[in-house]
């Protein structure tokens, strides 16, 4: 049915053919991630249709066991639906949930905060045992430190604190954060390459304070993310460090058996 399918043009620019090889790890894996960016960065939306399973394996060079492998991975994190002698289409999210994103790459950082706005509260030196620590500085020493309040829609899912060593801080102002994602208004503003991020995942309970501020109950569960991204030569130049409400985020990750 032609309302069931995206145009094959449209379906060759999200996804354009190539021979996936075994070098590069498992294909199912690599097949899975092939699909999900699209999604992850919203370029398909909710009802939009996937390519056939054999237009997939022909377009990939891999077998249909592959390909099913792949859509089952993809359905179990909610992406999308299968369906009996049809592609498989994109599914929309469920109402309240916030999100479980896989943070391998900037750009699924930056697809997690698709629909969500950026709250600036303040942008002045604060100290912090942990920056200073991540930035080899002393603990004494102040940092330039930007406070905000993540939302998706009118909901607060977290408080974010985003600190820089001196030398990058001392060039940005208040105002050159105006992007959600805040390591790209970074590079922007400053003309910084980064070159990755070590993410560090905790466990947390809310006090007083983010429970208010989170609209949270006092003790509920808090899953903090901390991100040190570097620039290309290794220095680094921006330290994240998420507090969000457990019930409206989560993380996910692929792990293939290397045990085999």
């Amino acid at each position: 049915m032609v309302e069931d399918i995206v145009e094959a043009s449209d379906l060759a620019d999200v996804f354009p053919p190539r021979i996936l090889s075994r070098d590069d790890g498992p294909l199912y894996r690599q097949l899975l991630a092939i699909l999900r960016a699209p999604i992850a960065a919203g370029e398909l939306e909710a009802g939009a249709s996937l390519p056939r399973e054999a237009d997939l394996a022909i377009r990939f060079g891999v077998s249909l066991i592959t390909v099913r492998q792949a859509l089952r991975d993809l359905e179990s994190e909610g992406l999308i639906k299968k369906r009996a002698a049809k592609p498989a289409v994109v599914t929309a999210p469920e109402a309240g949930d916030g999100g479980s994103f896989a943070f391998k790459s900037f750009a699924e950082i930056a697809a997690s905060t698709k629909d969500r706005r950026l709250e600036i509260h303040s942008y002045r030196k604060e100290r912090s045992a942990t920056a200073s620590k991540a930035f080899g500085l002393p603990v004494e020493e102040a940092l330039p430190c930007l406070r905000a309040t993540l939302y998706m829609k009118d909901v607060p899912t977290g408080q974010t604190t985003f600190y820089f060593p001196p030398a990058v801080g001392a060039r940005l102002k208040r105002t050159d954060f105006d992007d959600v994602v805040v390591f790209r208004a970074v590079q922007r503003h400053l003309g910084i390459k980064l070159s990755g991020a070590k993410i560090t995942v905790r466990a947390d309970v809310a006090d007083e304070k983010l429970a208010e501020a989170l609209d949270y109950e006092v003790g509920g569960p808090i899953l903090v993310i901390e991100m040190l991204y570097r620039s290309a030569d290794g220095e680094p130049v921006e330290l994240t460090i998420n507090r969000n409400r457990a019930d409206l985020f989560s993380l996910s990750y692929d792990a293939p058996n290397d045990l085999v």
